[in-house]
């Protein structure tokens, strides 16, 4: 049994005519009649009553007829999703950010995306690690850009860029004057850091060991918080304390607000990553998002495996 011979009977029974099913498939009435004859000694009855001008099912006809028309739909299915796959740069792509990357990397992302893949618009999410993973797990979400340490079942990632932490401070604060800083010199200072559940604030408690060790005796009397880096930016240039950014939310025109300080080498820095469902099917949507990241010209940072 073949489609091909699926097609054939479906035919015959919506045109009541073998020449005319013939024609419609586009092959010779005897090849079309010796297919048909072959299907029905395969299965053992009559599809067909051919007592009359007009050709009408069987009983046992009907209900295969019934199944083959299915058969048919489900294979014009398969072939749809296939097409589907071959064009996998149209239609909406999902994309995830956390907050501290999205402002500064979304802009570049997508002009680049623009001509990679200009029928691909991107639909955004911007949230914590915790609430983008769930909903990439649902698949809600078509893949999320996240930072190290990240680890999910279920889920790869593709290593992005590194991205350095830079000092940021109010001018005319005593930092201003130095060259570079070293992590233990930011214990006695009053830094600000982002909210509780962010991941970049545990990135930067984590490079700075000695503030690390200063917040969790002293708790909120040494670290002010603030909701996001814009927040933190504004703090810091009103005068209220020092932080820690990543570099890719500072620009040339920083100067004029704050001093912007780099840290002594090793500078800590974060790893940004590309995370997707395990068998995510459009790939070559994902691998299109990712080349149009390394193609984004991010100032400042090192990407990964370009």
């Amino acid at each position: 049994m073949t489609l091909t011979e699926l097609r054939y009977i479906v035919a015959v029974a919506q045109e009541h005519h073998f020449g005319r099913a013939a024609q419609r498939c586009f092959v010779s009435q005897p090849t079309l009649s010796i297919a048909i004859k072959k299907l029905e000694e395969e299965l053992g009855v009559a599809l067909f009553d051919r007592s009359s001008n007009e050709i009408r099912p069987t009983d046992a006809g009907l209900r295969i007829l019934d199944q083959a028309q299915r058969v048919l739909e489900e294979a014009d299915m398969i072939k749809q999703l296939a097409k589907e796959e071959q064009n996998e740069l149209e239609g909406s792509f999902k994309l995830g950010l956390i907050f501290t990357v999205a402002p500064y990397l979304l802009p570049k992302l997508i002009v680049s995306l623009r001509d990679l893949a200009p029928k691909m618009p991107l639909m955004l999410e911007e949230n914590h690690t915790a609430v983008l993973t769930e909903m990439l797990k649902k698949g809600e979400l078509d893949a999320i850009v996240v930072a190290d340490p990240y680890q999910e079942a279920g889920v790869v990632t593709i290593p992005l860029y590194d991205e350095p932490f830079f000092v940021i401070t109010p001018k005319g604060h005593v930092f201003e004057e130095m060259d570079e800083i070293t992590t233990q010199e930011l214990a006695d200072e009053q830094v600000l850091l982002l909210t509780e559940g962010n991941c970049m604030r545990d990135q930067v408690l984590d490079s700075c060991v000695e503030l690390a060790s200063r917040q969790r005796i002293k708790g909120l009397t040494n670290t002010l918080q603030g909701s996001s880096i814009n927040t933190i930016r504004h703090m810091v240039a009103s005068g209220l304390g020092i932080s820690v950014l990543p570099a890719t939310s500072l620009t040339e025109n920083d100067h004029m607000l704050f001093s912007i300080i780099p840290f002594k080498a090793p500078a800590p820095e974060r790893r940004v990553l590309l995370a997707a469902r395990r068998h995510f099917v459009r790939q070559k949507a994902l691998d299109t998002i990712q080349t149009a990241i390394f193609h984004s010209q991010l100032a400042g940072v090192k990407f990964v495996n370009q």
